[in-house]
């Protein structure tokens, strides 16, 4: 991890933590702390800063905190994606976290494997586990935002044109479309698809709804590997 993220329960006054779970564990193993050693921290949907080690015993470390900096500005964007596989979906959990997207919007879609809703990777304590990971690589502490909507075609009518309105509608799609645009300083709304792509019914109703189509070339990508090329052309 590149950051030491703290919650609120860890404080024990108001610049001092207690750490004993996997993040002591890790500073043992990896950082192999000393007293004394300072580390980067942060706190979860706060500021970051530093912490001095001032105890350390073999079940728990204390440390001194502060906490003076403001963390990476999230990217302005709202990413619809349709549900990956349980496996994949802990990986992309993570990228977004990383590259700093606001905001998720889990769909539906035709492609989209009923048994993949029941995964025990959609309870909320596993998202955010997932979450924190990619907060604490990018050196980052504010959890996007995740909302889960099973029903592609409500979603899309009802509320999708108010989410992407004052926006920049995107949906990557294999096909005869624009190239997706490069280096966007406006919001955008992005859409991405499942294994396979979308069906054409449903690029349909993402078009009704505001979103245009836009596309990476000849060669069909993964999810995981979508998500992360889309991010980096688009900002």
């Amino acid at each position: 991890m590149n950051l030491l993220l703290l919650e609120t329960a860890d404080f024990i006054a108001p610049d001092k933590v207690v750490l004993r779970d996997r993040r002591f564990t890790h500073m043992q193993a990896v950082h192999r702390v000393e007293l004394g050693d300072s580390l980067r921290v942060g706190k979860l949907d706060g500021l970051m800063g530093r912490a001095e080690v001032v105890r350390l015993e073999g079940h728990e470390a204390e440390l001194d905190v502060v906490l003076d900096q403001a963390p990476p500005a999230k990217l302005p964007l709202t990413l619809i994606l349709a549900l990956p596989r349980p496996k994949m979906l802990r990986r992309v959990f993570q990228t977004i976290a990383t590259m700093g997207v606001a905001k998720v919007v889990l769909v539906n879609s035709y492609r989209v494997e009923k048994s993949f809703w029941q995964t025990p990777f959609l309870e909320p304590a596993a998202i955010r586990e997932q979450l924190v990971l990619g907060l604490e690589q990018a050196r980052d502490t504010q959890l996007p935002e995740v909302v889960i909507e099973k029903r592609f075609k409500p979603f899309v009518e009802d509320r999708l044109p108010a989410l992407c309105a004052d926006t920049l509608g995107l949906v990557g799609h294999p096909g005869d479309y624009p190239p997706c645009p490069r280096q966007l300083d406006e919001p955008v709304t992005l859409a991405i698809g499942p294994e396979g792509g979308w069906i054409p019914y449903e690029i349909d109703l993402l078009k009704q709804a505001g979103l245009q189509p836009v596309q990476l070339g000849e060669r069909i990508l993964r999810v995981e590997t979508a998500v992360a090329v889309l991010l980096a052309r688009l900002f």
